[in-house]
């Protein structure tokens, strides 16, 4: 999930964690589905890893914690990117291996 959450936040610049949800909901067409009980753990701990900032914003009378990439957060996610990419090639060679 988190080279998800980065990629959305590396797109989009700052989210919230509603919106992340809905986001990735709306994109997979309803087939993913991330709860805010597995989003905010890890929203959290990026934020204590320090590759996420976050910003409080006043919206209708409400305070929204806003998530965004620090510096070391854009290079991680180019990390996770490229590790979740090297592990569904992986995936594929065993769910369709080529016969030789």
């Amino acid at each position: 999930m988190e080279p998800i959450i980065l990629s959305l936040l590396k797109d989009n610049g700052k989210m919230y964690g509603y919106q992340i949800t809905q986001h990735v909901k709306e994109l997979t067409k309803g087939e993913l589905q991330i709860t805010e009980g597995a989003l905010y753990p890890l929203l959290h701990r990026l934020e204590e890893e320090g590759i996420l900032d976050t910003e409080m914003e006043s919206v209708d009378n409400r305070m929204r914690k806003y998530y965004s990439l620090t510096k070391s957060g854009k290079k991680e996610t180019q990390k996770a990117v490229n590790e979740l990419s090297l592990f569904l090639e992986s995936l594929q060679l065993i769910l369709q291996p080529k016969t030789v």
